[in-house]
């Protein structure tokens, strides 16, 4: 028998989400007003942003394992951010801050200023449903 591989790296699913993010961003800024979609965008960013700050531990444990102590902390202090903006976005958007959730925003797409996401990409409409998600009792953050 072979080798089994895991295709499914903490990376991998990292990049998706900021993919997704960027889009969501870019959707969000052609918002003219609120409407069922413009929760589901700023919800899908939040919960997108913990996500990836979910997947920072996994991502540097083969560091920690192989003693690279240091750059695991580099990388954990990169991406601190995420989980801290997610939360703060996740707060403004059920107390329907909209001032909040537009700096909030800007913060996030300066931060992800550099990832390129195509004008025709296969992601679709990650958001749909986002804002049921984010609202659910059993949302543990």
């Amino acid at each position: 028998m072979g080798r089994v591989i895991n295709t499914n790296s903490a990376g991998k699913d990292r990049r998706l989400l900021e993919k997704g993010i960027v889009k969501a961003l870019r959707e969000l800024g052609r918002q003219e007003q609120l409407t069922g979609v413009t929760y589901d965008l700023v919800a899908y960013i939040a919960l997108s942003l913990i996500a990836i700050g979910d997947t920072i531990d996994e991502s540097v444990a083969a560091w920690e394992k192989r003693g690279y102590w240091l750059k695991a902390d580099r990388y954990r202090m990169e991406w601190s951010w995420t989980s801290k903006l997610g939360e703060e976005l996740k707060i403004a958007v059920l107390k329907e801050d909209w001032g909040k959730v537009a700096s909030i925003s800007a913060q996030v797409a300066q931060k992800m200023s550099k990832v390129n996401v195509a004008q025709k990409d296969r992601l679709g409409t990650p958001w749909v449903g986002s804002w049921k998600r984010l609202k659910s009792p059993d949302q543990q953050h």
